[in-house]
């Protein structure tokens, strides 16, 4: 096969992703590996697409190589992304699929992201292979990689690959209307935040009836016009300070400008089943604040424009970061069924938020995450400074092995009933052991 593999790592040559490439061209000499670093060059080919498009032509297959960045891919590769559809890549027919490496952190909202994508241009996709940063150097993840290649190459032989399951329809986008009386707000701070343009009327129109019916004082804060230098080069150079290597100044403006607000509505229009690459860009460059869920507590909702209920890993990656990052979600209001009622009900929840605080218990999404975030930085506390301060000030090296008494008491619990006569005497006395507490605070109650 002539494999494209499109490097979305801004690193380059020094993606520790593209290793696992490089590792499968030497082992499996008789394919053709191409290597196009669209991470790294995608302001030129922004500018020249030509020569991704003369790649892409030769190709037999295309294969996603990148770092899991913030839930999805890094959004220079969003942006090949755009690119492509935008030129009519021609891709219709060819296989693909995906490599990446990362510490599963939300990485299979990453690879379902490619997936539909890859599937919209009518690709024929193969499922992809999803590592650990550090398994290349061992032997089971040079096996695991070795398998992943062979499997790739049986389902080309064979013409197999994943069936099609999204469905693309054209967004309804109801109109919105603005309410005939409108009360001045009362005191407060909203930040509204979007990558609304000039000509999207929709949008604009969803954010006004918001802004006119939430009785709090709002602000646009519109990052399609951030002087943005760039995407996360996945530098680290934030990593002991929290200071961005870039000089457009985004770090400190992210820090006084939206996170000191009292809550923030993201509003966007769907693009590529994603909130666009400009959001990407957004994300990624909130690395400066590296894991450190700064903004906990704090109530957040959206204004979406487009075929929501279509997007389940849009879905999911929305709860995700509202979980990960101990938020409020006050709700998500879109344009597809009765847009007046729903942005009217996410005002109303936005308030009550505000005024009661009605956070709630992490569910897997927000509980998962933390664990993979906990176990990261504590392992690279020497050199993620600024992380291993905040997880240890915020209590969030929760660690089981902490909890000495508990594994103490489960020790004794285990031997009692590892004893049949001892449990055959037992009874119902271990169920009543265990809910006795809650008895307790129920009957405290009425006292």
């Amino acid at each position: 096969m002539n494999i494209l593999v499109l490097n979305g790592s801004p690193k380059g040559n020094y993606s520790i992703t593209l290793q696992t490439v490089l590792y499968l061209e030497k082992k499996y000499p008789r394919h053709s590996f191409n290597i196009l670093h669209v991470g790294q060059r995608i302001k030129a080919l922004e500018k020249d697409f030509t020569p991704a498009m003369d790649a892409i032509r030769q190709a037999d297959m295309l294969l996603f190589a990148y770092p899991v960045y913030t839930f999805i891919a890094p959004c220079q590769l969003h942006r090949f992304i755009e690119l492509m559809k935008e030129h009519n890549a021609p891709v219709e027919g060819k296989f693909s699929s995906q490599i990446t490496t990362s510490k599963h952190f939300y990485d299979v909202t990453a690879h379902r992201y490619i997936q539909d994508n890859c599937q919209d241009m009518h690709m024929k996709f193969i499922r992809g292979l999803s590592a650990d940063m550090d398994d290349l150097l061992t032997q089971k993840g040079q096996t695991e990689a070795e398998k992943y290649f062979e499997h790739l190459c049986w389902c080309v032989e064979k013409d197999s690959y994943e069936p099609c399951y999204h469905k693309i329809s054209a967004p309804a986008h109801i109109a919105v209307t603005l309410p005939s009386n409108v009360t001045a707000p009362l005191e407060g701070d909203v930040v509204i935040l979007t990558d609304c343009l000039p000509d999207n009327t929709q949008l604009s129109s969803m954010i006004a009836r918001f802004q006119a019916v939430l009785p709090v004082k709002t602000r646009i804060v519109n990052i399609s016009e951030y002087p943005f230098m760039g995407g996360c080069l996945g530098c680290f150079n934030c990593a002991t300070n929290g200071v961005c290597i870039y000089k457009d100044g985004f770090d400190n403006f992210l820090r006084k400008e939206i996170q000191t607000a009292q809550a923030i509505i993201y509003a966007f229009t769907i693009k590529d089943h994603s909130m666009g690459s400009r959001f990407k860009m957004y994300d990624d460059r909130n690395f400066c604040n590296g894991h450190r869920t700064v903004t906990i507590g704090m109530p957040v909702g959206y204004l979406i424009s487009g075929n929501y209920s279509e997007e389940p890993n849009l879905q999911m990656v929305i709860e995700g970061r509202a979980q990960v990052g101990s938020n409020i979600l006050a709700g998500i209001a879109t344009d597809e069924t009765n847009p007046d009622k729903e942005i009217d009900t996410l005002a109303a929840s936005l308030v009550y938020a505000l005024e009661h605080k009605n956070t709630q218990p992490q569910n897997f999404y927000g509980v998962g995450g933390m664990k993979i975030f906990r176990d990261l930085i504590y392992q690279m506390r020497g050199m993620m400074k600024a992380d291993h301060r905040f997880f240890k000030s915020h209590g969030q090296y929760d660690f089981p092995q902490k909890k000495k008494g508990l594994i103490f008491k489960m020790y004794l619990v285990g031997a009692l009933i590892s004893s049949p006569k001892i449990k055959s005497k037992m009874g119902n006395k271990m169920n009543e052991g265990m809910i006795a507490p809650y008895k307790k605070l129920l009957e405290d109650i009425h006292k």
